[in-house]
């Protein structure tokens, strides 16, 4: 039988993607890409946000089209299922098989349940009533990332050393989705990158929902310095970044290990959410303005060149205009190389969606507006200055009609940051540097991307 997969939501979803094509495979069935072709469809979904929910709702209905066609199965799995479990198994009955996270370990016998026996067994955990319930998730299984299929190309891949979240931020549902933070075991994880970089992949991406706390509750102390510094060790990988840091967890072991290793990025993304003290408070974030300012001073002194990524939320209940005119001027004190704003989005259930002084949506939407404004400018004087400096491009694309090479330096995230167009005036085999790692020099910048030349 043909399987189809879409996976929505951020890459940690990803990963539960793959380890559910690395299953299917393993069981003798062909993965397709085209949905018109597949027998099963799966569709791994998001349940974070609004517009989230929204995507996994339509493209659960979208795939469902397809039953009218060669498909016989619609399976839904993730964050979405895990949320609203119940209610989805009323709204939809297109879908013959919902998968929780907490079953993920049932996975494979649910599917041969519904496939060979016509057997839809419902779950035997429990739905989430209560929002302020966090659940108790599943311990990893050793060895259950070793299988799973990557299907982010030849040069990269992401590696999962944590799920859930203990932080509780009041705006946020994830450990009521996923549960309180879990550390994956040490040695399962090196094993892992071992498995990754065996199969070629040059650059690994560590990420959870908060990397720094990696370790604290397994081995009693944060390992994620530690945990860097053995995959740095493996034969075939070349660069390594990690996502997410809080900035209550980033320490000084971990600044010195970025510092001091050539093949970890010099890139931090610290998520800090806002600066206002007051607004901070009513998050529930553990830190506070003063020690994010003594931070990032800490960091920009520690590693010359390293890039910042944060995320903001404008539009906070009870964020006033004194609030956010202090954002402001932490955003052009900061001068982040690259920051993802968001409009505060009012979730069913969690602390802040009770909280009085919601802000208006047009209010909402102009500060986002001011502040994107703001990060345009700032984001394009650091470019600015990176030009005429050589920079090691890993080369990922090539342009249609081969007049450029498309790739990212060190300092970019795949599919979130900006790319490299390198000019191949010279007619170069473009086969020949696919998958490489070229210098080239850095000689314009095109909104948030550069423009390069071969030197």
């Amino acid at each position: 039988m043909n399987v189809g997969f879409i996976s929505l939501g951020c890459s940690k979803n990803l990963i539960d993607t793959e380890v559910a094509i690395g299953l299917f495979k393993d069981n003798n069935y062909k993965i397709v890409n085209n949905p018109e072709e597949a027998d099963i469809l799966v569709i791994n979904t998001c349940g974070f946000i609004e517009s989230a929910k929204e995507e996994a709702i339509n493209t659960i209905l979208e795939m469902a089209e397809y039953k009218k066609k060669r498909c016989k199965y619609l399976i839904a799995m993730g964050c979405l299922v895990q949320r609203y479990y119940d209610d989805l198994i009323k709204a939809l009955p297109e879908v013959d098989l919902f998968i929780k996270i907490d079953e993920y370990n049932q996975l494979w016998d649910k599917v041969e349940d519904l496939v060979k026996r016509n057997i839809v067994n419902k779950s035997e955990t429990k739905a989430i009533t209560k929002i302020t319930e966090i659940p108790q998730m599943p311990m990893f299984e050793q060895g259950e990332f070793l299988n799973r299929t990557i299907t982010t190309g030849k040069n990269y891949a992401y590696l999962k050393i944590g799920e859930g979240c203990s932080n509780n931020c009041t705006y946020c549902a994830i450990p009521y989705i996923r549960g309180a933070f879990k550390s994956r075991p040490f040695e399962d994880i090196v094993e892992e990158a071992k498995m990754l970089a065996k199969q070629g992949i040059q650059e690994i991406i560590v990420i959870a929902q908060d990397t720094t706390k990696y370790g604290i509750d397994l081995y009693k102390k944060a390992r994620l310095a530690e945990l860097l510094h053995e995959i740095s060790k493996i034969e075939g990988i070349k660069w390594i970044r990690f996502l997410y840091s809080y900035p209550e967890g980033i320490n000084e072991e971990l600044i010195q290990e970025v510092r001091k290793n050539d093949k970890i990025a010099k890139y931090f993304d610290i998520p800090i959410q806002h600066i206002s003290n007051k607004v901070l408070k009513r998050m529930n974030r553990k830190t506070s303005k003063e020690n994010i300012e003594k931070l990032i001073k800490n960091i920009k002194e520690n590693i010359p060149n390293v890039v910042l990524r944060t995320s903001i939320i404008v539009g906070f209940p009870g964020e006033t205009k004194e609030d956010f005119e202090q954002l402001l001027e932490f955003i052009e004190y900061a001068k982040f190389d690259k920051l993802g704003a968001f409009p505060y989005s009012k979730e069913e259930g969690t602390p802040a969606a009770k909280l009085p002084d919601q802000i208006h949506g047009n209010t909402k939407k102009a500060r986002y507006n001011k502040l994107m404004q703001k990060q345009q400018q700032i984001s394009r004087n650091n470019l600015q200055k990176r030009i005429g400096k050589i920079e090691e491009v890993l080369i990922e694309d090539i342009s249609f009609d081969n007049k450029y090479f498309i790739g990212r330096t060190m300092q970019d995230v795949p599919e979130i940051d900006g790319i490299v167009y390198i000019e191949n005036d010279k007619n170069l085999e473009a086969k020949d540097y696919l998958n490489k790692f070229i210098k080239c020099e850095i000689t314009n910048i095109n909104d948030y991307d550069l423009i390069a030349k071969l030197p």
